[in-house]
């Protein structure tokens, strides 16, 4: 059987628990343990710290132990300078992999296994200010319509291999995308539901975000709907509809993985006629934007996108922003 993403982040966890070198052991067991990170989390910090010490200290944190103390100031510029004009690694992703090392040298300075954090001082790149690409209403209808099209014609040209499985395709993507724009929330939040995550009486979901952290998400109309006419076709896969059984499954009833979801959302921007570039976390950017246009406050959209800080919030602000002075330049006479 084919491991699923979360099986081979968990793998891949396992593994760090038998790292030769003990302080980032120890460091990852207490990610896991006591600040409750998710696979993913732990994951993507232990990547980024082994590869501190390949490039940098030309060792490997798998096979042996490593001397932490010998890293200094220059050291962590060196790492920055490596990253800048050799791996060619994106400003975000160099900020994101600066913050695991200040992090994983605050763990040690308090467990007493390093003298300095020389990454506390380190002055980072200037983040680039990228305004996250986002669609419009109009574009939101055309791919929430997709599947529904997209799997009549597939059947219609004898490419779905029968008519039961384009019908619980179309229904499971159209309640998924559905799902997504309506609460704001992230593909992973959304293969993550379990049936009884969901109210469809009171029309709000139980959402699982980063951290583990639980908020509640609106459910609209149209996605209420959705969710119904999935829930029958839902039955042609499994009938398992306990309150911990997945909401989302894949053709042999087991929970659909994000993976499989992206891979049919391409589909869906095709017949749509929308960029391929596109993703599924656009329809959060979207559902953001289009209720901060219609007058939401940011207090607010903070609350239904699970931001822990205000400020990753206001760039939604910006979008807004430069949507209405895209407006004044193209409409008012003297502009």
């Amino acid at each position: 059987m084919a491991r699923t993403a979360e099986q081979e982040i968990r793998r891949e966890h396992r593994r760090s628990e038998e790292l030769a070198d003990p302080a980032l052991a120890s460091y990852l067991s207490y990610l896991d343990h006591e600040r409750n990170a998710s696979p993913h989390t732990i994951e993507s910090y232990r990547i980024d710290i082994e590869q501190f010490a390949q490039l940098v200290l030309k060792a490997d944190a798998a096979a042996s132990r490593i001397d932490w103390n010998s890293v200094d100031v220059y050291a962590a510029r060196s790492f920055v300078v490596i990253l800048q004009e050799e791996e060619k690694v994106s400003k975000t992703s160099i900020l994101r992999k600066l913050s695991g090392l200040r992090s994983f040298y605050r763990y040690m300075l308090r467990e007493g296994l390093a003298k300095e954090n020389p990454f506390a001082s380190l002055t980072p790149p200037k983040k680039q200010k990228l305004l996250p690409k986002y669609m419009t209403v109009e574009e939101v209808g055309r791919l929430l319509d997709a599947p529904e099209k997209f799997w009549k014609e597939a059947y219609e040209k004898d490419l779905a291999k029968d008519e039961e499985s384009a019908k619980f395709s179309a229904a499971r993507d159209a309640a998924m995308l559905e799902v997504i724009y309506s609460g704001g929330i992230r593909i992973s939040e959304a293969v993550g539901l379990s049936i009884g995550d969901v109210d469809l009486f009171s029309g709000v979901m139980k959402v699982r975000g980063k951290g583990k952290k639980e908020r509640l998400c609106g459910l609209g109309g149209p996605a209420e709907r959705a969710l119904r006419k999935y829930m029958v076709a839902r039955r042609m896969r499994t009938s398992n509809e306990r309150r911990g059984a997945p909401l989302f499954v894949n053709r042999d009833g087991q929970r659909l993985t994000a993976r499989s979801f992206q891979r049919n959302f391409k589909l869906y921007l095709r017949e749509a006629g929308l960029p391929l570039d596109m993703t599924p976390h656009k329809l959060r950017h979207s559902f953001a934007t289009h209720l901060l246009d219609a007058g939401a406050d940011l207090r607010s959209v903070q609350e239904l996108l699970g931001h822990e800080n205000l400020s990753t919030t206001q760039i939604y602000t910006h979008i807004s922003a430069e949507r209405l002075k895209s407006v004044y330049n193209k409409a008012h006479p003297r502009a």
